[in-house]
């Protein structure tokens, strides 16, 4: 199947839409498996700390574009959490077709600048730009469950910076490993009311099933996770390690670890369909 846009997956999706965040091959295997199974487009992410785990971008980034080539369902292959420039020119040069810009930790003038330039850059080359506003936190492991986005703010920075999408700070923090973040739905549905182009909900992870329903219905449209999707695999590892402490052949405790993450995957999409 041709290698497809973000922008047409969220575009023609009726609820939701699952993006889900790759380490290994074998993450990037199972969530296209996942969502090949729940017979629905997906979004498969590789953020900027999976580059530097690996030391470079090109490696995961053309075994992903391959694996969306070669998929039976829709799936765009999508650069997030990046704060450096010249990796988001790396990577619409690999041929990425969307790009997270995170300015959140910059002050507010510097973030819708730097933002700005970023977009008109991508957008000059067909590129599909999120960016975040509030930031979510989490990310280094301490979570900030009280950042929120006012939506003024937010319907001006997109105004002024022309992104196509926009991580609003809700409720949610990444990095959770327990599903028990309170998400703000009625500041969500204010979010949906002011800002004219598609929320996108980081940390989801650590929301319940049904709180990601009910954030679609308010308006989130693009459902980020990635530690939830961590959490599986490495159970499932863990488990058929302990099972027989015998095996030696990494395929063997592997395919554990993507049969599980196949099963999330088709599951959350399933949740974000209903």
């Amino acid at each position: 199947m041709p290698l497809a846009g973000i922008g047409d997956i969220i575009r023609d999706a009726p609820l939701g839409v699952g993006a889900f965040n790759m380490i290994q091959l074998e993450h990037a295997e199972a969530i296209v498996a996942g969502a090949e199974t729940a017979g629905v487009p997906v979004v498969l992410q590789i953020s900027e700390n999976c580059v530097r785990y690996h030391g470079a971008l090109a490696p995961v980034a053309l075994a992903s574009l391959a694996l969306a080539r070669a998929a039976a369902v829709p799936v765009a292959v999508h650069l997030d959490h990046a704060t450096d420039r010249s990796l988001i020119e790396e990577a619409v040069g690999l041929g990425l077709g969307s790009v997270m810009y995170d300015a959140s930790a910059l002050d507010h003038e510097a973030n819708a600048t730097a933002t700005a330039e970023v977009a008109r850059w991508c957008h000059e080359r067909g590129v599909w730009v999120e960016a975040e506003l509030g930031e979510i936190g989490g990310k280094d492991g301490v979570h900030a469950p009280g950042a929120r986005t006012r939506p003024d703010e937010a319907a001006r920075y997109v105004e002024r910076t022309g992104v196509d999408a926009l991580a609003v700070a809700v409720g949610s923090s990444h990095a959770m490993t327990t599903k028990d973040a309170v998400l703000d739905l009625g500041l969500i549905a204010e979010l949906h009311a002011a800002v004219p182009v598609p929320l996108v909900l980081h940390g989801s992870s650590g929301v319940p099933d049904e709180t990601i329903r009910a954030a679609v219905r308010h308006g989130m449209k693009k459902i980020n996770i990635a530690t939830h999707l961590n959490k599986a695999f490495t159970a499932a590892v863990r488990d058929r390690l302990t099972a027989d402490t015998s095996v030696v052949d990494s395929r063997k405790y592997l395919k554990a670890g993507r049969d599980a993450v196949t099963r999330e995957v088709a599951h959350l999409l399933g949740v974000l369909a209903s």
